[in-house]
């Protein structure tokens, strides 16, 4: 599975307003409601909160995964935001987090989410790439770089 192909550019928040990691939630959980139909931002907001109850999906090195169910849905959709202040966000480090990639998927996913979140640790390893994604310019750029790093790591 490739990430590249979860995401687009209208799908990428580069500038994050937001300062805790409960508004963080929000702020991309309405953005993903504006972009995409059919997305109940409140039943979301509320798989995702419940989901950060059980442990934080900060998981160091400034990266949050955090991620969800919603009935309703019929493919995985995967948001982008960056913070480039860097949002306390319980990370295992206790570091604050500038990277969320936030997944969404069908209620009746079973193995699709899990691959995907499989995809996204093994690309965050890189240094290069994080650092890459901290200093691109632009949504355009961002979604540049996912999709390179994407096409250089083997599936």
């Amino acid at each position: 599975m490739n990430i590249s192909t979860l995401l687009n550019e209208r799908l990428i928040l580069p500038n994050l307003t937001a300062t805790t990691k409960q508004h963080v939630m929000e702020e991309v959980v309405k953005h993903l409601a504006e972009v995409q139909t059919g997305i109940n931002a409140q039943e979301l907001l509320k798989a995702l909160l419940e989901r950060e109850k059980l442990g934080s999906t900060g998981i160091g090195n400034g990266i949050a995964i955090p991620h969800g169910k919603l009935a309703g849905l019929s493919d995985i959709i995967l948001v982008f935001a960056r913070s480039t202040g860097g949002v306390p966000f319980e990370a295992i480090d206790g570091k604050p987090i500038h990277l969320i990639f936030l997944l969404v998927a069908p209620a009746s996913s079973t193995g699709g989410h899990l691959k995907a979140l499989a995809r996204l640790s093994r690309l965050l390893k890189n240094d290069e790439f994080r650092h890459a994604l901290l200093s691109a310019p632009t949504a355009a750029d961002i979604m540049k770089t996912i999709a390179g790093e994407d096409s250089r790591i083997a599936v």
